[in-house]
């Protein structure tokens, strides 16, 4: 039996295309839990993690709406909230799927949260967009009264706000699930875990800890609640089937079975965008590098079969090293909407 992470993205909760809706969500959810239930019906233990980022913007705009009247939470609270809101709606239809298939579980969210360092360089350059776009005069409004710092988008036209994205170092419930696990609770739950990244936390004195604003990767998160978890294999789900290299271009390819060392050679050779595939496949190769047997990047339809070596670009730690690429590629623009 082998103990799987799934990282959800965010078209396995939300459509592409959708209104942002809970019936959407509720729906779309529904399709991807019967591809996890699968994962549980071959025999294996399953854990789940997932993206936040649109219901962490709407929780955001919610709150500066009704500033007025309510006052307005830190950014880490919203994204404890939003882990609370995606791992009620990854229980309520992943433990029917479940049932449906006739492996019944507990499906277990877990507010979780991930240490970074407090003097990583992320936090002098803020990097990361969030939220709604806005006029120059309200992101300099935002600027002087929030404390924000806002940057103007002038391939889409107004200004966002833009936050650090730290290296997630350690995931703080990782002990205790690893434990649930070793007993044997994997045989009976599914635990839902590091969503959105994590609430992302820094060192506070010598016991406790201090939330701060900034988005973790997702994917880096897995990888590190992967390794925590003892996982033999990671699974990061996207919108695209695989990682391909030359994406877009004539001379896209989509990447199959490849060895950790090829795989870097393209990372090294900047096939990846580095909004998009470049932190998944990052992921992966950290996943493999710090223990992992085994790790897939692939859509939802294609879950089962990118686990049994049929679909997805698939990592195995097993593998022999082979020359990485030729020095010039086509960069490739992979990786639509994480």
């Amino acid at each position: 039996m082998s103990r799987i992470l799934v990282a959800l993205g965010g078209n396995a909760i939300e459509p592409a295309h959708g209104t942002g809706t809970w019936a959407e969500a509720t729906a779309q959810m529904r399709r991807t839990s019967r591809s996890l239930a699968a994962v549980v019906t071959a025999g294996h233990e399953l854990v789940v993690s997932h993206g936040n980022g649109p219901q962490v913007g709407n929780l955001l705009r919610e709150a500066e709406l009704g500033a007025k009247e309510v006052p307005m939470p830190p950014m880490y609270v919203a994204g404890a909230e939003s882990e609370g809101q995606i791992g009620f709606l990854i229980a309520q239809e992943l433990s029917a799927a479940l049932a449906r298939a006739g492996v019944p579980r507990t499906v277990v969210p877990v507010v979780s949260r991930t240490e970074v360092e407090r003097h990583d360089p992320a936090f002098r350059k803020p990097s990361k967009p969030v939220g709604r776009f806005y006029t120059e005069r309200e992101a300099r409004d935002l600027a002087e009264r929030e404390r924000w710092t806002m940057r103007p988008d002038p391939r889409r036209g107004g200004w966002r706000r833009v936050v650090p994205s730290p290296i997630p170092r350690r995931w703080l419930e990782g002990d205790a699930v690893r434990k649930a696990l070793d007993a044997g609770l994997g045989a009976s739950c599914v635990f839902v875990v590091t969503g959105g990244g994590g609430v992302p936390v820094v060192r506070a004195g010598s016991t406790g800890w201090a939330g701060v604003d900034a988005v973790i990767d997702k994917d880096r998160a897995a990888a590190v609640a992967g390794r925590q978890l003892g996982c033999d294999t990671l699974v990061i789900v996207t919108d695209v089937p695989g990682a391909a290299v030359g994406f877009g271009t004539p001379h896209e390819r989509w990447l199959g079975e490849i060895s950790p060392h090829e795989l870097q050679g393209y990372f090294d050779a900047g096939e990846f965008g580095a909004g998009s595939m470049g932190p998944k496949v990052e992921s992966v190769l950290e996943f493999i590098r710090t223990g992992g047997r085994r790790a897939v990047i692939t859509d939802i339809p294609s879950l089962s079969r990118g686990l049994s070596g049929r679909a997805g670009t698939r990592l195995d730690a097993r593998r022999a090293r082979t020359p990485g690429p030729p020095s010039r590629r086509p960069t490739a623009r992979a990786g639509r909407r994480a």
